[in-house]
């Protein structure tokens, strides 16, 4: 079950919609961020004016869409989305600007995958609510410049180091959402338990918390899957037990590792004695992605104190081996 490759279905999709926190109280962790975009918020109620543009990075599922729908909702805006990939033309940009209504919040998820071109679009919009256009091509050309209302752009990404330094710079609070704390991701799970009926057992909740990748996404469809394994067995309560067949139904360890993260340690481990090794050798000796391994595997495991980025390569640390049940050059057996 990878959170970066989700397959979802029509349920999923209305029970993540359900789970998403509708007040600040509701929101737990990021209490920092949190906190700095309530003042941001408050001095542009105060000014009467659109908030500041605010980039909002981190990995997937840790909150960044919800993020942005709270803000729209303290400032009493609407919140237009769109993402990126979707984002194909200069028509399309051109076409949800020329459209906001003053006061209006434009969400842009996947920010790193805009087209250049279109971000030039951009620029102009975000500083001087400005839309240049070009009509026709070549000596028949001609520009003209279209007023935009007062209007605030969101933007995310996972892959902040992908994003133009020209758009980032014209961002005006820059935010980076880091992986939740034990208790926060224990908080998320009893209040999504509580919204869709589930009874669960503290020693339950303490298992599929640990497993979450300190992740709500991810914690949130550990919930259901248990929800779902205990309704099929004739359980009226998840406990410890429907817990820990649930994660090793679907292939996940009790400090949340997929088979995936597990290869990954274990190629740099009997591979290439432990390291160090490159991320391009490692890509290629796992047949994967280079930016998968930057961008989804390695930041888990190096919260977890697996593994460590170095100039030279990529080194599995001795919390890795124990994990993992390999003995350490030198270890006796």
């Amino acid at each position: 079950m990878s959170d970066n490759n989700p397959t979802f279905s029509k349920e999923d999709i209305t029970i993540d919609q359900a789970l998403r926190p509708l007040r600040w109280e509701e929101y737990f962790g990021q209490d920092k961020i949190k906190n700095n975009l309530r003042i941001i918020i408050e001095a542009a109620l105060k000014r009467k004016d659109s908030m500041d543009h605010i980039l909002l990075c981190g990995q997937a599922g840790l909150g960044k869409t919800t993020l942005a729908y709270l803000v729209g909702k303290e400032l009493g805006s609407n919140v237009k989305t769109t993402s990126g990939p979707a984002l194909e033309k200069l028509g399309d940009m051109a076409a949800i600007l020329s459209n906001l209504e003053s006061g209006e919040i434009l969400f842009i998820d996947e920010a790193h995958r805009i087209n250049r071109l279109i971000e030039e679009v951009l620029y102009p919009a975000m500083e001087s609510r400005k839309l240049h256009l070009v009509v026709g091509k070549g000596p028949t050309a001609r520009s003209f410049s279209i007023d935009l209302p007062p209007f605030t752009l969101i933007a995310a990404t996972t892959r902040e180091n992908l994003l133009s330094q020209p758009l980032r710079s014209r961002f005006g609070a820059i935010f980076r959402l880091d992986y939740y704390n034990l208790g926060d991701i224990k908080a998320i799970l009893k209040r999504s338990a509580e919204i869709l009926g589930i009874k669960i057992t503290p020693e339950a909740i303490e298992v599929l918390s640990k497993a979450s990748r300190a992740t709500p996404r991810v914690v949130n469809r550990l919930l259901k899957r248990a929800r779902d394994y205990s309704e099929v067995h004739g359980q009226a309560i998840v406990d410890e037990k429907i817990a820990k067949k649930t994660l090793e139904m679907i292939d996940i360890d009790e400090a949340g590792l997929e088979p995936q993260d597990k290869r990954l340690l274990e190629v740099i481990i009997n591979k290439f004695g432990g390291g160090p090794v490159g991320v391009g050798t490692l890509a290629a000796a796992l047949n994967e992605d280079k930016g998968a391994i930057e961008d989804i595997y390695e930041p888990y495991l190096m919260t977890l104190g697996f593994l460590k980025r170095t100039p030279g390569g990529r080194i599995a640390l001795p919390a890795a081996y124990d994990h993992l049940g390999i003995k350490r050059k030198g270890e006796l057996l």
